[in-house]
């Protein structure tokens, strides 16, 4: 199954946002390895705005532009495990706003993962639990983390 949000996604409750809602259309990725979604439109009691030409809204998933492959990791010369290599995939999400009266800025989320070359084939549930906790982790404090980014108290 590849990545593909579905068009219409609920967010997570926020601090004054009743059941945002935003509509995500298909738009061009910044990389041959890239996928893109584009918020057309936001719904609910949120008062962000959708995306624009100079107010992005969008989110991006990066896949490794060459896989690396898990080798012998053992060197029996040494007698020590060798480095493992790590495919990189990232999740990158851009807002445009406002700083100030007519200061237009992009606010960017990142989310990389680090995953060592060959875990996805012989330990894949591990993989699945790291995704699972992060992805309840985010849900389930979702209006904390906003409100950390909004107040700097954590």
């Amino acid at each position: 199954m590849t990545w593909s949000p579905d068009s219409s996604t609920t967010g997570g409750a926020q601090t004054g946002f009743t059941t945002p809602t935003f509509t995500l259309v298909s738009t061009v990725a910044p990389a041959v390895n890239a996928v893109s979604k584009a918020v057309s439109a936001v719904s609910g009691t949120a008062t962000a705005t959708a995306n624009s030409a100079s107010s992005p809204f969008t989110v991006s998933f990066w896949v490794p532009l060459v896989y690396k492959a898990l080798s012998s990791v053992w060197n029996s010369v040494k007698g020590l495990f060798g480095t493992v290599p790590n495919n990189q995939y990232k999740i990158i999400f851009r807002k445009g706003g406002l700083a100030a009266a007519g200061v237009p800025v992009t606010a960017v989320a990142r989310i990389t993962f680090d995953i060592p070359a060959g875990m996805e084939t012989y330990n894949p549930d591990e993989v699945r639990a790291l995704v699972s906790f992060m992805v309840g982790i985010l849900n389930e404090e979702s209006a904390d983390v906003a409100d950390t980014l909004v107040t700097g108290v954590l």
